[in-house]
């Protein structure tokens, strides 16, 4: 048995937060359901005490009532969709569909830390391919390091926590081997995103595309996501992926009986969360003074917000001192920036509007 790349030991930021008896800001929040967000509690149990989630009904793609409310979301076939419990378990599947051990995946850096861990847990090689900034990050095809045992290109469309869309013209260039595009904080971009590539329905290559309750409507302990299927081999492509997932049936009766309405309390959640995001990430801009050593990244999307902070400490020391003032936020190499790109945090613009007021004002001060 090959040894999986699972570093049990804690880091000092880890170490540090088990000590603290203090009360701290958690800067970090990555929980739609404890940030005081509204939800259609009603509507939400309602769906869930329904009578047809006493039978059960398996189907390997999942029921069809449930396909056919995330197809009309995605605007696609009911029968190009695939219901999963998340989106890790549909990369799950995917590798399953896609690699045998020992074949490679390229996955962007900055990314949240989860690949590595999918792909070692499927036996698969994850290749890493850096993310460009030059004001704003995007994605280079000249970066892509295929070779003869690449069997799909990870992408996270708008990137956590870059919160960089896929743009249509680097879509357009995308063509030499299956896609997997991650598009789960879609709903949420910043400003006009008229070049952002949409991968449902990508006809130029296989292409999976991806998301779930768990952002869309903010419901993660519901477990419902869904891969559609689209481009050259996508029937094939299909029927192996049921057979795949005919093996588990992970997804439970309760969610997909429900999912209709759960994917209709999106709209008040989703305006909710807009607002909320909108509003911290003007307070942090107003944090800052011109004159100040640290600035915030531009964003396209998403919840999280990237600060490149000065070197003459390591992210890990700029993180244990904000700690040690009072907030929490992540080191920068939690999510891998490529060398050579600075140094940074990562909040998250999530919590509570007053409360991340306070910590952007403990960040402000301690970063000078």
């Amino acid at each position: 048995m090959s040894p999986l790349p699972f570093a049990l030991e804690e880091n000092a930021l880890a170490r540090a937060l088990r000590a603290r008896r203090e009360p701290y800001i958690d800067l970090t929040l990555s929980n739609p359901t404890a940030a005081g967000l509204p939800y259609e509690e009603e509507k939400i149990l309602g769906a869930l005490s329904r009578r047809e989630v006493l039978r059960y009904q398996p189907h390997p793609r999942g029921l069809l009532s449930a396909r056919e409310a995330v197809a009309e979301f995605c605007g696609v076939d009911p029968e190009r969709i695939v219901l999963t419990s998340s989106t890790s378990e549909a990369y799950s599947l995917l590798f399953k569909l896609l690699c045998q051990p020992g074949d490679e995946v390229l996955a962007p850096e900055p990314s949240y830390p989860l690949f590595a861990y999918l792909t070692a847990l499927e036996s698969v090689r994850l290749v890493p391919y850096p993310l460009r900034w030059d004001g704003e990050w995007h994605l280079d095809p000249a970066a892509l390091r295929l070779s003869d045992r690449t069997r799909a290109l990870l992408v996270v469309s708008p990137g956590n926590p870059t919160g960089a869309y896929l743009k249509k013209a680097e879509l357009a260039q995308l063509v030499r081997c299956p896609l997997i595009c991650d598009e789960v904080f879609a709903d949420y971009p910043v400003g006009d995103d008229s070049r952002r590539a949409r991968s449902c329905g990508n006809d130029r290559v296989l292409t999976f595309t991806l998301s779930g309750l768990s952002k869309v409507a903010g419901l993660p302990q519901l477990k419902l996501a869904w891969c559609a299927v689209s481009g050259p081999g996508a029937e094939a492509a299909l029927h192996k992926l049921e057979l795949i997932a005919d093996t588990y049936l992970s997804v439970n009766t309760p969610v997909q009986v429900a999912a209709r309405d759960l994917l209709e309390t999106r709209h008040s959640f989703q305006r909710a969360l807009r607002s909320r995001l909108a509003a911290n990430r003007a307070a942090l801009q107003g944090a800052r003074r011109p004159d100040a050593s640290w600035d915030v990244l531009g964003s396209e999307g998403g919840w999280s917000a990237i600060l490149s902070v000065p070197r003459s400490r390591s992210e890990e020391e700029w993180a244990l001192a904000l700690l040690e003032a009072g907030a929490l936020a992540h080191p920068g190499y939690f999510f891998d920036f490529p060398p050579g790109s600075g140094a940074h945090l990562v909040v998250s613009l999530l919590p509570e509007p007053a409360e991340f007021a306070r910590g952007v004002q403990i960040l402000a001060r301690t970063l000078g």
